[in-house]
């Protein structure tokens, strides 16, 4: 098995050198980033702005018979403030094949699951690239085989997933940074694998009636780390939190989770949910909600959507991220103008507590070839014993212009 998976990982490559260039099709983007923050910082060296490149081209390239096709994207982003945001990605370089009602992928690719607007529960085969967004929506490529069956009763995906991607975090002096600091030089593995451990995965997905549904198992290293606090200093104190810094510890978990959106005229319903464990120990995660569109708003050319979710993790103040006990209320406004502007605005409110998280993304088009993007993102309200409490002088504006080709 790991042999096949090798082979079918260096053609991919060779497959590439083999075409010429003027027989590829080139396409992608650069954007200069702009991130202002609205405090002082909390730790030392940190900066109240930054300024970043980043670099996505895209490769895409068909043979012969148009049945196989070959994707390269790769990612660079240089950072003025942050080190560990300087960081260079293969987003994708994946060989797919097609075939009658089938299909074959294999190399490094990203995969995505998940219909909530908040939140992607369910979505698993990726891991978050943290230093690019603390939305978690950016996602590492990752090393995979993928076959997909398409039948009448739905697709099915079967997924290989050799070699594990660990989560990037900030570093020392980057903002957005936990308190203590994530030294990922210290992560360790349940598995004695470690990194070189195959994960698994399926998926039936299909569409019935006004139902879209996502059925899928995954047994695998977890793609969230429990950060677990280490003495990085021989004068360390544990009390004070002097010379701690947090190791990630990846375990080994089996997840079944179930996504499904149901649409009734203006309407859609969603649902993320699963079922998880890990070391013995078991807990169920859902995120529901609903999201309804007023097209032609005012009998203009508007169209104005109110969204509204719920989250919960049964872990409560043990899971590794915040949103335990959440619910999420937000707008999307959409323009329907020549420069296709848009506006997505959400808070998240802690149900147990007072901590809220305000979001607002807008963009815009200016021509055919640029963007522009702003994003602010606040936080309120965040008990010293929140996960996010290190987060409460991180508010921030973000400015982004995109130049496509």
């Amino acid at each position: 098995m790991i042999k096949c998976i090798r082979t079918m990982f260096a053609a991919a490559p060779l497959l590439a050198l083999a075409a010429p260039l003027d027989a590829w099709e080139w396409s992608g983007r650069v954007e200069l980033e702009s991130r202002g923050f609205l405090q002082a910082p909390a730790f030392a060296r940190q900066t109240r702005h930054g300024l970043s490149l980043a670099l996505q081209p895209e490769l895409y390239h068909t043979f012969d018979d148009d049945r196989q096709s070959l994707l390269f994207t790769p990612f660079l982003r240089l950072d003025s403030a942050d080190d560990r945001r300087s960081h260079f990605d293969v987003r994708e370089l994946v060989y797919q094949r097609v075939f009658d009602g089938a299909e074959l992928r294999a190399g490094i690719g990203r995969v995505f699951w998940g219909v909530t607007e908040s939140y992607h529960l369910v979505d698993v085969i990726n891991q978050t690239d943290l230093v690019e967004n603390v939305d978690r929506k950016d996602k590492l490529g990752q090393p995979l085989v993928n076959f997909t069956l398409v039948r009448d009763w739905g697709a099915l995906d079967l997924f290989v997933l050799p070699g594990f991607r660990e989560r990037t975090f900030p570093g020392r002096e980057g903002r957005l940074r936990s308190e203590p600091f994530v030294d990922t030089d210290r992560a360790t593995y349940e598995s004695g694998a470690g990194r070189d451990r195959i994960d698994y995965a399926v998926r039936w997905s299909h569409a019935i009636g006004d139902f879209d549904i996502g059925v899928a198992h995954f047994h695998g290293t977890s793609r969230e780390p429990l950060l677990l606090p280490e003495c990085a200093t021989a004068s360390c104190n544990p009390v004070t939190g002097q010379g701690l810094v947090l190791a990630p510890r990846y375990e080994v978990v089996r997840r079944t989770s179930l996504d499904v959106q149901a649409t009734r005229d203006a309407m859609l319903w969603k649902l993320e949910a699963l079922h998880e464990s890990r070391q013995g120990n078991a807990y169920v995660a859902w995120i529901a909600g609903l999201e309804h569109t007023w097209y032609g708003f005012f009998d203009s050319d508007l169209d104005l959507g109110l969204l509204v979710e719920h989250l919960f993790d049964g872990r409560g103040g043990h899971a590794p991220q915040p949103l335990e006990n959440d619910v999420f209320a937000g707008v999307r406004l959409a323009l329907n103008d020549e420069a296709s502007t848009d506006l997505v605005t959400g808070i998240i409110v802690d149900a147990e507590g007072d901590a809220t998280t305000l979001n607002l993304e807008a963009s815009r088009r200016i021509g055919d070839l640029w963007k522009v993007e702003l994003q602010a993102l606040i936080w309120t309200g965040v008990d010293p014993d929140d996960s996010i409490f290190p987060l409460q002088r991180d508010d921030y504006v973000q400015l982004t212009l995109s130049r496509f080709w």
